[in-house]
């Protein structure tokens, strides 16, 4: 299971929460959930700090987001091994 939290920051920060487990039937609403943050003009961070597990389908989609410029503010050892982060 995974939940998708929006926070608004502030006027132009929309930080995605996520908690459980990022996997292939929740990707494609990870992705709709990111698109559906704001308008293009808002800054989006992703809040990972709570995902147990992220299989290669997750893993594929959020280096992708980080590629473009999508920062992660949090997140645990696992996850960052995973998206080859460093910490």
């Amino acid at each position: 299971m995974l939940m998708i939290t929006c926070l608004e920051e502030d006027d132009t920060t929309r930080t995605l929460k996520l908690e459980g487990r990022l996997l292939g039937p929740w990707v494609q609403e990870f992705e709709t959930a990111c698109a559906g943050a704001g308008p293009q003009s808002f800054r989006l961070r992703l809040d990972l700090a709570s995902v147990s597990f992220v299989d290669a389908a997750g893993v594929d989609c959020l280096q992708e987001l980080i590629r473009g410029g999508v920062p992660v503010v949090a997140c645990s050892a696992f996850v960052a091994s995973l998206l080859g982060l460093e910490r």
